[in-house]
């Protein structure tokens, strides 16, 4: 009876693992674009306004399309999928300094989640037609928010003067070589 008890207690004890660092994430969708690892794409989609792509849902999400078509401008989180690795210290392409990862939108972070602010041109079905887009094709989508104007724009001398010195926007295009440093982490 004891070998018994022993044995249901260290399967309880098994079965109960606590894992409470892993987080879980499943694409709601991808996006369909003309840019490759091999052809770069835009630094940051708002700096190219025709960079055009798709945003393909899953079918099963097509209710939470509604209203959103009221919007001219979403959010879009997605998955830097590309991305090898993270450093704790980035040099942006074509920057001069060196900064602290958090301080950068580099694709190589500890959680490689990108963040866009995208124009919605149309949607069609589980179809979203887009511009601004600087993701590469077939990126996973995590998630899609509306573009609030009321609480999502902050003018902020401070973040204007860090940009200019942080040098962001130096270059409006990673090209093939920019990416393999930038994404890939190649030396």
């Amino acid at each position: 009876m004891n070998v018994r008890i022993l044995f249901f207690v260290l399967f309880l004890l098994a079965s109960c693992k606590k894992n409470d660092k892993v987080i879980n994430y499943t694409p709601i969708g991808y996006f369909e674009t003309e840019y490759t690892m091999q052809t770069g794409a835009p630094r940051q989609g708002m700096l190219v306004g025709n960079a055009k792509g798709v945003i393909i849902l899953d079918e099963k999400y097509i209710n939470g399309l509604n209203y959103l078509s009221s919007f001219e401008y979403i959010w879009v989180l997605y998955h830097f999928n590309e991305a090898k690795g993270w450093d704790n210290h980035v040099n942006p392409p074509e920057s001069k300094h060196e900064f602290g990862v958090f301080a950068t939108r580099s694709p190589r972070r500890p959680n490689p989640i990108g963040l866009s602010l995208i124009k919605l041109d149309k949607i069609e079905g589980n179809k979203l037609y887009v511009s601004n887009v600087d993701a590469f094709n077939k990126t996973p989508v995590l998630d899609i928010k509306p573009y609030l104007p009321s609480i999502d724009d902050a003018i902020s001398i401070k973040n204007m003067e860090a940009e200019i010195y942080l040098g962001h926007h130096d270059q409006n295009f990673l090209s093939d070589s920019l990416v393999k440093t930038f994404v890939k982490g190649d030396k």
